[in-house]
């Protein structure tokens, strides 16, 4: 990604990074919403929804339509597959924030881990990724694996298998489908693997946010 594109870039991360936003993002990959529909869904009010609409509009992530007097918004995919493919971490990044990570990422693991086998899971978001990074790398690309073997390989790591399994899904390092697991090509950031299941043509990273939203509001 060149300069040009990093305002967008910046643009588009501060847009989700607020809990009501990316809900809202959620739902309205699914289908269209108009405001008071999107109120009553996230218990909140019209004229808030209207201010976050118009928030996920100006990063160019929504949509509208309108019908007679109603207005209603979606997603915007195109955006979405633009970011999928070009917004990564990988591709961001400036050039001193290698060592960097890499010293912020021993530190974390030297904090909870004690030789191969995690104290506890980290409360702290930054910090559970860390460890979720290291996890995925026990796995190997290209490999198809069943659920009772990803939890073994878990297993040898932490007792809570369950949980460690359903982050390393829902944060993009591994993929599942009909109880088979396989680890994605890239690390802290979600791929061009297939998800489970989403629509012909719709990026994995719109299925995601759409999972995760529909998970916190229902």
């Amino acid at each position: 990604m060149d300069e040009t594109e990093q305002p967008q870039a910046l643009q588009f991360f501060k847009a989700l990074a607020d809990e009501s936003r990316l809900k809202m993002a959620g739902l309205l990959a699914s289908r269209e919403f108009s405001v008071e529909e999107l109120a009553t869904a996230l218990s909140l009010k019209p004229p808030t929804v209207s201010h976050h609409l118009g928030i996920l509009r100006r990063a160019n992530l929504v949509r509208m339509r309108p019908d007679g007097t109603t207005r209603y918004y979606r997603l915007d995919l195109d955006t979405l597959r633009r970011m999928h493919h070009g917004v990564r971490p990988e591709n961001i990044a400036t050039r001193n924030t290698g060592a960097a990570d890499a010293t912020w990422d021993e530190k974390v693991r030297g904090e909870f881990f004690e030789g191969l086998r995690l104290k506890k899971i980290p409360a702290s978001r930054k910090k559970r990724d860390v460890i979720l990074n290291w996890l995925a790398g026990q796995f190997e690309i290209g490999m198809r694996y069943p659920e009772k073997t990803v939890n073994e390989i878990i297993k040898r790591h932490h007792e809570d298998t369950a949980t460690l399994r359903r982050e390393l899904v829902g944060g993009g390092w591994m993929e599942r489908q009909s109880g088979v697991y396989w680890r994605t090509n890239a690390m802290h950031a979600p791929t061009d693997a297939p998800p489970p299941a989403h629509a012909p043509g719709e990026p994995a990273v719109a299925w995601r946010i759409a999972n995760r939203a529909s998970a916190d509001v229902s």
